[in-house]
């Protein structure tokens, strides 16, 4: 008779190397939407602050290459860059999207 010494894990490996929400998903989480919205300099300290870096990098294309990276997720420095230049409201509020639900998953 087989012992059970551990016990089957859920994995979310699959979803962890894309984007959890789209760059223009911002009423998917109205909260970040607001903090973006009324105040974008402390959406960029809290992401600065979640990953460990400097309040002032919150808000720049280094810091979601950095993000994109880390977790995998298919992109490049080009479409990092342009994303931040043509919408950086945008991409700092996906960037937090992002992090909150990778921490609701544990994958943070």
């Amino acid at each position: 008779m087989a012992v059970v010494t551990t016990q089957p894990q859920f994995t979310v490996a699959a979803a962890s190397n894309h984007w959890q929400t789209g760059l223009f998903d911002c009423c998917s989480d109205c909260g970040v939407c607001l903090c973006g919205t009324f105040c974008f300099t402390c959406l960029g300290c809290q992401i600065a602050s979640n990953m460990d870096e400097c309040c002032l990098c919150g808000i720049s294309f280094a810091m979601r290459t950095l993000y994109r990276t880390k977790y995998h997720i298919p992109g490049s420095l080009c479409k990092d860059f342009m994303s931040s230049v043509c919408c950086l409201w945008c991409s700092v509020c996906q960037l937090k999207r992002d992090i909150n639900r990778r921490k609701e998953q544990g994958i943070f």
